[in-house]
């Protein structure tokens, strides 16, 4: 039934600008916006995945943007607490002659998913039920799932991935004309100021003056360094 507190319920179209969808500067082809759903924490996702099964929207095509820690399946990467995103890139790059079996296999992931939508089979799922798939199906989770962005009407996400622009920009996500939701926004602050803020050590600051002290007595770009070795004086 129509509703009663809107314009739809006159049933008459209204005015084109306010349509919920767009018409592309190259064609006829209406563009549909995506919603991305942002959260605190990947926990928060699951709770938010596991209220979407329950209902009628199941099925809307969907994914999940988060980091390796959650969704690398590689045996060595995986383990490996310090620098799975170091570790990952060198395998993709082939460094030391090696690749990665997984990332070759993504295709499969999204081959499946496009397969369950097509026969009307899609449900909604979280990080765990990707990562089990992947794992059956060898294929890597992590680019699954951004590659899953692409036809995805809802894409959910930690906070920083829609605040960072870095992490915009790396993932690839445009919000220009896109639908945003912000679950629990009061910790909106404090992400945006996590997002610009970067934290050292004082033996990180020593070892970087003494690196300064060397140049500036060595003569190495002096008006460019004196300045930087003055900032790691005060902060030490």
């Amino acid at each position: 039934a129509p509703c009663t507190e809107c314009s739809c319920s006159s049933g008459k179209e209204t005015d084109k600008n306010t349509s919920n969808t767009k018409k592309k500067e190259n064609g006829d082809q209406s563009f549909i916006p995506k919603i991305f759903f942002g959260t605190r924490t990947h926990k928060q996702i699951s709770q938010i995945t596991r209220e979407l099964k329950r209902t009628a929207y199941s099925s809307v095509p969907m994914t999940i943007l988060s980091s390796r820690d959650y969704t690398c399946i590689h045996p060595v990467v995986s383990n490996n607490v310090g620098n799975r995103n170091e570790m990952c890139v060198e395998l993709l790059e082939g460094k030391h002659g090696k690749s990665c079996l997984y990332y070759h296999g993504v295709h499969k992931l999204s081959e499946h998913h496009a397969l369950q939508s097509a026969h009307r089979m899609y449900h909604a799922w979280d990080i765990e039920d990707l990562v089990s798939l992947g794992k059956k199906l060898h294929a890597c989770a992590y680019f699954a799932a951004r590659e899953l962005m692409v036809g995805a009407d809802i894409v959910f996400c930690p906070y920083n991935y829609l605040l960072d622009p870095q992490i915009r920009e790396s993932m690839e996500i445009n919000l220009k004309g896109q639908v945003v939701i912000l679950d629990e926004a009061h910790n909106i602050e404090d992400c945006a100021r996590e997002s610009v803020s970067y934290g050292v050590t004082e033996s990180q600051l020593r070892a970087t003056r003494e690196e300064l002290d060397f140049m500036v007595n060595n003569n190495i770009r002096q008006k460019d360094h004196e300045p930087l070795r003055a900032v790691c004086c005060s902060l030490t």
